[in-house]
Protein backbone atom coordinates (compact mmCIF):
# COMPACT_ATOMS: atom_id res chain seq x y z
CA UNK A 1 0.00 0.00 0.00
CA UNK A 2 1.29 3.49 -0.96
CA UNK A 3 2.41 5.59 2.07
CA UNK A 4 1.27 9.20 2.44
CA UNK A 5 4.20 10.96 1.11
CA UNK A 6 4.26 8.17 -1.84
CA UNK A 7 0.39 9.80 -2.49
CA UNK A 8 1.32 13.52 -2.01
CA UNK A 9 4.48 13.35 -4.43
CA UNK A 10 2.12 11.55 -6.87
CA UNK A 11 -0.37 14.12 -6.85
CA UNK A 12 1.69 17.32 -6.09
CA UNK A 13 2.27 18.39 -9.83
CA UNK A 14 -1.47 18.33 -9.95
CA UNK A 15 -2.24 20.94 -6.97
CA UNK A 16 0.54 22.71 -8.16
CA UNK A 17 -0.92 23.29 -11.24
CA UNK A 18 -4.69 23.85 -9.83
CA UNK A 19 -2.64 26.17 -7.24
CA UNK A 20 -1.08 28.23 -9.97
CA UNK A 21 -4.48 28.66 -12.61
CA UNK A 22 -5.99 30.07 -9.50
CA UNK A 23 -3.85 32.85 -9.01
CA UNK A 24 -4.92 33.99 -12.61
CA UNK A 25 -0.91 35.10 -13.35
CA UNK A 26 -0.35 36.54 -15.88
CA UNK A 27 2.75 34.14 -17.42
CA UNK A 28 -0.55 31.23 -17.32
CA UNK A 29 -3.86 32.78 -17.98
CA UNK A 30 -4.85 36.44 -18.42
CA UNK A 31 -5.24 38.51 -15.32
CA UNK A 32 -8.27 40.84 -14.20
CA UNK A 33 -7.57 44.49 -14.35
CA UNK A 34 -6.66 46.16 -10.64
CA UNK A 35 -7.27 42.42 -8.82
CA UNK A 36 -5.25 43.36 -5.68
CA UNK A 37 -4.36 41.53 -2.48
CA UNK A 38 -7.02 43.28 -0.98
CA UNK A 39 -9.35 40.89 -3.23
CA UNK A 40 -8.47 37.41 -2.90
CA UNK A 41 -11.14 37.02 -0.18
CA UNK A 42 -13.83 34.29 -1.41
CA UNK A 43 -14.97 31.77 0.96
CA UNK A 44 -15.56 33.86 3.45
CA UNK A 45 -17.53 36.14 1.97
CA UNK A 46 -20.81 34.29 2.45
CA UNK A 47 -22.05 32.07 5.31
CA UNK A 48 -20.38 28.71 5.23
CA UNK A 49 -22.37 25.76 3.80
CA UNK A 50 -22.83 22.80 6.57
CA UNK A 51 -19.87 20.07 6.22
CA UNK A 52 -19.64 17.23 8.46
CA UNK A 53 -17.92 14.71 9.41
CA UNK A 54 -19.97 12.08 7.41
CA UNK A 55 -20.79 13.98 4.23
CA UNK A 56 -16.93 14.64 4.03
CA UNK A 57 -16.34 10.88 4.63
CA UNK A 58 -18.78 10.03 2.12
CA UNK A 59 -17.21 11.60 -0.69
CA UNK A 60 -13.52 10.76 0.74
CA UNK A 61 -14.72 6.66 0.38
CA UNK A 62 -15.27 7.02 -3.50
CA UNK A 63 -11.84 8.19 -4.00
CA UNK A 64 -9.97 5.43 -2.31
CA UNK A 65 -9.91 1.44 -2.85
CA UNK A 66 -13.11 -0.20 -1.90
CA UNK A 67 -11.56 -2.42 0.59
CA UNK A 68 -9.93 0.33 2.57
CA UNK A 69 -13.00 2.13 2.14
CA UNK A 70 -14.83 -0.99 4.19
CA UNK A 71 -12.04 -1.19 6.70
CA UNK A 72 -12.74 2.73 7.70
CA UNK A 73 -16.52 1.70 7.89
CA UNK A 74 -15.79 -0.86 10.40
CA UNK A 75 -14.02 1.75 12.57
CA UNK A 76 -16.71 4.01 12.04
CA UNK A 77 -19.17 1.96 13.06
CA UNK A 78 -17.57 1.12 16.13
CA UNK A 79 -17.53 4.49 17.37
CA UNK A 80 -21.10 5.05 17.47
CA UNK A 81 -20.92 3.07 20.88
CA UNK A 82 -17.67 3.60 21.76
CA UNK A 83 -17.08 6.21 24.51
CA UNK A 84 -13.92 7.46 26.55
CA UNK A 85 -10.43 6.40 25.88
CA UNK A 86 -12.61 3.25 23.59
CA UNK A 87 -13.22 6.68 21.03
CA UNK A 88 -10.19 8.67 20.94
CA UNK A 89 -8.30 5.17 20.23
CA UNK A 90 -10.53 4.56 17.45
CA UNK A 91 -10.67 8.50 16.07
CA UNK A 92 -6.76 8.08 15.98
CA UNK A 93 -6.89 4.94 13.77
CA UNK A 94 -9.60 6.69 11.73
CA UNK A 95 -7.11 9.49 11.47
CA UNK A 96 -4.31 7.67 10.63
CA UNK A 97 -6.36 5.32 7.87
CA UNK A 98 -6.93 8.63 5.93
CA UNK A 99 -3.69 9.50 6.25
CA UNK A 100 -2.54 6.95 4.51
CA UNK A 101 -4.83 7.26 1.54
CA UNK A 102 -4.21 10.77 1.54
CA UNK A 103 -7.85 12.45 2.51
CA UNK A 104 -6.98 15.14 4.70
CA UNK A 105 -10.39 16.51 4.98
CA UNK A 106 -11.67 13.55 6.17
CA UNK A 107 -8.64 13.03 8.56
CA UNK A 108 -9.37 16.45 9.73
CA UNK A 109 -12.61 15.73 11.93
CA UNK A 110 -10.69 12.99 13.31
CA UNK A 111 -8.53 14.77 14.63
CA UNK A 112 -10.95 17.84 15.45
CA UNK A 113 -12.51 15.24 18.20
CA UNK A 114 -9.26 14.16 19.28
CA UNK A 115 -8.12 17.72 20.55
CA UNK A 116 -11.84 17.97 22.03
CA UNK A 117 -10.81 15.30 24.07
CA UNK A 118 -7.27 15.75 24.65
CA UNK A 119 -7.02 19.40 24.59
CA UNK A 120 -3.34 19.60 24.08
CA UNK A 121 -1.67 22.20 21.35
CA UNK A 122 -0.09 19.31 19.17
CA UNK A 123 -3.44 17.86 18.52
CA UNK A 124 -5.08 21.30 17.81
CA UNK A 125 -2.33 22.12 15.20
CA UNK A 126 -2.78 19.20 13.36
CA UNK A 127 -6.32 19.81 13.57
CA UNK A 128 -5.74 22.91 11.75
CA UNK A 129 -3.30 21.81 8.92
CA UNK A 130 -5.17 18.55 7.94
CA UNK A 131 -8.29 21.10 8.00
CA UNK A 132 -6.21 23.74 5.68
CA UNK A 133 -5.06 20.57 3.36
CA UNK A 134 -8.59 19.85 3.20
CA UNK A 135 -10.18 23.10 2.12
CA UNK A 136 -7.20 23.59 -0.44
CA UNK A 137 -7.29 20.42 -2.24
CA UNK A 138 -10.97 18.93 -1.22
CA UNK A 139 -13.00 17.72 -4.14
CA UNK A 140 -15.93 19.46 -3.24
CA UNK A 141 -15.63 22.70 -3.24
CA UNK A 142 -19.10 23.67 -1.61
CA UNK A 143 -16.88 22.26 1.72
CA UNK A 144 -14.95 24.60 1.34
CA UNK A 145 -15.87 27.60 3.49
CA UNK A 146 -16.55 25.16 6.38
CA UNK A 147 -13.40 23.55 6.28
CA UNK A 148 -11.29 26.83 6.51
CA UNK A 149 -13.74 27.92 8.97
CA UNK A 150 -12.92 25.00 11.15
CA UNK A 151 -9.12 25.29 10.35
CA UNK A 152 -9.34 29.10 11.68
CA UNK A 153 -10.66 27.64 14.61
CA UNK A 154 -8.34 25.28 15.29
CA UNK A 155 -5.12 27.38 15.12
CA UNK A 156 -6.97 29.60 17.51
CA UNK A 157 -7.57 26.83 19.84
CA UNK A 158 -3.54 26.20 18.81
CA UNK A 159 -2.59 29.69 20.05
CA UNK A 160 -4.41 29.83 23.19
CA UNK A 161 -2.60 26.93 24.33
CA UNK A 162 0.95 28.27 22.67
CA UNK A 163 0.74 32.11 21.94
CA UNK A 164 4.02 32.03 20.16
CA UNK A 165 3.43 29.46 18.03
CA UNK A 166 4.90 30.32 14.54
CA UNK A 167 3.62 27.11 12.82
CA UNK A 168 -0.31 27.65 14.02
CA UNK A 169 -0.02 31.96 13.42
CA UNK A 170 1.23 31.08 9.57
CA UNK A 171 -1.80 28.34 9.20
CA UNK A 172 -4.50 31.28 10.87
CA UNK A 173 -2.95 33.76 8.10
CA UNK A 174 -3.13 31.82 5.07
CA UNK A 175 -6.83 31.00 6.06
CA UNK A 176 -7.85 34.27 6.53
CA UNK A 177 -5.94 35.45 3.01
CA UNK A 178 -7.13 32.80 1.38
CA UNK A 179 -11.03 33.04 2.39
CA UNK A 180 -11.95 35.26 4.54
CA UNK A 181 -13.19 39.31 4.68
CA UNK A 182 -9.85 40.04 6.41
CA UNK A 183 -7.27 39.19 4.10
CA UNK A 184 -4.75 42.13 5.22
CA UNK A 185 -5.28 40.52 8.77
CA UNK A 186 -4.01 36.97 7.51
CA UNK A 187 -0.96 38.90 5.40
CA UNK A 188 -0.02 40.85 9.45
CA UNK A 189 0.13 37.55 10.73
CA UNK A 190 2.43 36.03 8.10
CA UNK A 191 4.66 39.30 8.33
CA UNK A 192 5.14 38.58 12.01
CA UNK A 193 6.11 35.03 11.47
CA UNK A 194 8.91 36.10 9.14
CA UNK A 195 10.15 38.98 11.47
CA UNK A 196 10.99 36.29 13.69
CA UNK A 197 11.76 33.79 11.51
CA UNK A 198 13.10 35.11 8.06
CA UNK A 199 13.48 31.56 7.18
CA UNK A 200 10.12 30.24 7.61
CA UNK A 201 9.37 28.59 4.48
CA UNK A 202 5.65 28.15 4.76
CA UNK A 203 5.29 31.77 5.67
CA UNK A 204 7.42 32.58 3.04
CA UNK A 205 6.20 30.85 0.60
CA UNK A 206 2.25 31.85 1.10
CA UNK A 207 3.58 35.44 1.33
CA UNK A 208 5.42 34.88 -2.49
CA UNK A 209 2.11 33.12 -3.94
CA UNK A 210 -0.11 36.22 -2.06
CA UNK A 211 2.56 38.18 -3.73
CA UNK A 212 1.91 36.82 -7.21
CA UNK A 213 -1.92 37.24 -6.67
CA UNK A 214 -1.60 40.38 -6.35
CA UNK A 215 0.96 41.28 -9.21
CA UNK A 216 3.58 42.23 -6.54
CA UNK A 217 6.32 39.73 -8.85
CA UNK A 218 9.50 41.69 -7.71
CA UNK A 219 8.08 40.64 -3.85
CA UNK A 220 7.63 37.10 -5.13
CA UNK A 221 10.66 37.07 -6.63
CA UNK A 222 12.43 37.50 -3.33
CA UNK A 223 10.17 35.42 -0.97
CA UNK A 224 10.69 32.14 -3.00
CA UNK A 225 14.38 32.93 -3.14
CA UNK A 226 14.06 32.57 0.54
CA UNK A 227 12.42 29.48 0.43
CA UNK A 228 14.76 27.50 -2.15
CA UNK A 229 17.63 28.90 -0.09
CA UNK A 230 16.45 26.28 2.89
CA UNK A 231 14.30 24.50 0.94
CA UNK A 232 14.64 24.07 -2.86
CA UNK A 233 11.71 22.06 -3.75
CA UNK A 234 10.39 21.95 -7.67
CA UNK A 235 7.55 23.64 -6.47
CA UNK A 236 9.51 26.89 -5.15
CA UNK A 237 11.62 26.47 -8.29
CA UNK A 238 8.30 26.77 -10.74
CA UNK A 239 7.16 29.93 -8.48
CA UNK A 240 10.46 31.15 -9.28
CA UNK A 241 10.31 30.61 -12.62
CA UNK A 242 6.63 32.01 -13.09
CA UNK A 243 7.90 35.55 -11.43
CA UNK A 244 10.75 35.83 -13.51
CA UNK A 245 8.58 35.33 -16.47
CA UNK A 246 6.27 37.83 -15.15
CA UNK A 247 8.79 40.27 -14.56
CA UNK A 248 10.11 40.14 -18.12
CA UNK A 249 13.23 37.99 -16.87
CA UNK A 250 13.25 35.46 -19.64
CA UNK A 251 16.55 33.62 -19.33
CA UNK A 252 16.25 33.28 -15.72
CA UNK A 253 12.52 32.31 -16.32
CA UNK A 254 14.04 29.05 -18.47
CA UNK A 255 16.40 28.41 -15.85
CA UNK A 256 14.41 28.04 -12.89
CA UNK A 257 11.54 26.25 -15.12
CA UNK A 258 14.05 23.75 -15.78
CA UNK A 259 15.42 23.45 -12.44
CA UNK A 260 11.92 22.42 -11.20
CA UNK A 261 11.68 20.15 -14.00
CA UNK A 262 14.16 17.94 -12.88
CA UNK A 263 13.91 18.17 -9.21
CA UNK A 264 10.41 17.11 -9.74
CA UNK A 265 10.72 14.57 -12.43
CA UNK A 266 7.32 14.20 -13.23
CA UNK A 267 6.09 13.87 -17.04
CA UNK A 268 3.48 16.29 -16.57
CA UNK A 269 5.02 19.07 -15.17
CA UNK A 270 7.60 18.35 -17.62
CA UNK A 271 5.65 18.88 -20.49
CA UNK A 272 4.35 22.06 -19.13
CA UNK A 273 7.70 23.52 -18.53
CA UNK A 274 8.75 22.09 -22.30
CA UNK A 275 5.65 24.40 -23.46
CA UNK A 276 7.19 27.22 -21.46
CA UNK A 277 10.57 26.90 -22.38
CA UNK A 278 9.56 27.11 -25.89
CA UNK A 279 7.33 30.07 -25.86
CA UNK A 280 10.21 31.71 -23.79
CA UNK A 281 12.59 31.14 -26.16
CA UNK A 282 10.83 32.36 -29.01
Amino acid sequence: MLKTKQYILLGSVGILMAALYSLDIKGLIKPKENEGMQNTATAGDKPAAVVSAESVSSLSKQMINASLAADIEKLEAQLKDASGDNAITLQKEIAKKWDDVNQPAAAAFAYEAIAQEEQTYPNWLTAGDRFTEGYQNFRDTTATAGLLNKAINAYNKALELNPKSLDAQTGLGVAYVSGTQEPMKGISLLLGVVKEDPKNIKANMNLGMFSMKSGQFQKALDRFKTVISVSPTPEAWFYLGTSYENLGMKSEAVLAYQKSKELAADPSLSDFVDRKIKELSN
